[in-house]
């Protein structure tokens, strides 16, 4: 009996280790077909540049194809709600834009919980938000942006990408932060604001380094400061926010996330994959000439960045009273 014993609790120990050892196996031989990425806005934007940058990278090290998606809608959420009811076979992935810590507070009815129902797989990089003004607008530093909209309440007006985009809620932040009111004139996008900036329609505008980049060289708009605690490493010559306001950090952080049940070692291997990308010198060069700097991280990590930034700017949201459009 003893022996009999023996065998049955051998053989039943050697059964608990075959799902971990061919999940294992399915990792390595993992793709075996094309991979989809899911990226929430057009082709040709920031987040789409990030993701061809990376999807190529992941291309040549896997030796399969990540072929990207482009499914517009609803500041990101269809492509988010198409990448939760995808089979969590790592074979539908999602580019992440930092529209999702924004998206659980303006919109009710989502049909899914982002932080329950997609795992986080990896950062990839971050992007900071510049605070630039008309050349003909008497403020030229924070300081005295603050001082002008004090003396002048509700006179300044400041146009963003649109209502609750990460630029507006910055917007509000700075606004909170400082103690001003300024006027808030919404866009459909960063592109017509800027033009609107250059134009005299506007005096003020928050939008993405990348973008206010060229405008900056050119003389045609002034940068008074970057939305960061810290000084941008592609724009050093340009001030941080916190500089003049300590605790005032406003940047969008992208990453790739895979519906929540995706198997574990799926995800360690495009995480493990993704920062040697991230840490390789080309790669790097490239995100930064976008302006961007890469952000390796582990699961984890990528996972509390999100939590927090959930949390900071579902406060903004519910004080500065911003229903999605």
């Amino acid at each position: 009996m003893k022996l009999l014993r023996r065998q049955v609790l051998h053989l039943a120990g050697g059964a608990a280790t075959l799902p971990a050892v061919s999940g294992v196996a399915w990792a390595q031989n993992y793709p075996v077909r094309p991979v989809h990425v899911i990226v929430g806005f057009s082709a040709g934007s920031g987040l789409d540049l990030y993701a061809r940058l990376i999807c190529q990278w992941l291309s040549e090290r896997l030796g399969q194809s990540f072929v990207i998606e482009n499914r517009l809608g609803a500041g990101s959420n269809v492509g988010t709600g198409i990448v939760v009811r995808a089979p969590p076979d790592g074979y539908t992935l999602l580019m992440a834009s930092a529209a999702v810590f924004t998206n659980t507070s303006l919109y009710s009815n989502l049909g899914f919980d982002f932080m329950h129902d997609i795992a986080p797989v990896a950062s990839v990089a971050r992007t900071a938000f510049a605070i630039v003004a008309n050349p003909k607008f008497p403020a030229k530093t924070i300081p005295e942006l603050i001082a002008y909209a004090k003396a002048k309440p509700a006179k300044v007006t400041v146009g963003t990408a649109g209502v609750g985009t990460l630029t507006h809620v910055a917007s509000e932040l700075f606004k909170m932060m400082a103690g001003i009111n300024m006027v808030h004139v919404p866009y459909r996008g960063e592109p017509p604001a800027v033009a609107d900036l250059i134009g005299g329609q506007v005096q003020l505008v928050f939008c993405s380094l990348p973008l206010a980049s060229e405008f900056i060289k050119s003389g045609k708009v002034i940068a008074l400061a970057v939305t960061t605690a810290r000084r941008w490493n592609t724009f050093p010559d340009i001030p941080a926010v916190g500089e003049f306001l300590p605790g005032y950090d406003a940047s969008g952080l992208s990453g790739i996330g895979a519906p929540r049940a995706t198997p574990t070692e799926i995800i360690d291997r495009l995480n493990k994959e993704t920062n040697a990308g991230l840490v390789d010198a080309k790669l790097k060069a490239q995100f930064a000439a976008l302006g961007s700097e890469t952000v390796p991280s582990t699961p984890a990590e990528y996972e509390k960045v999100i939590t927090t930034e959930t949390e900071k700017w579902a406060k903004v949201i519910r004080e500065a009273n911003i229903k999605a459009e």
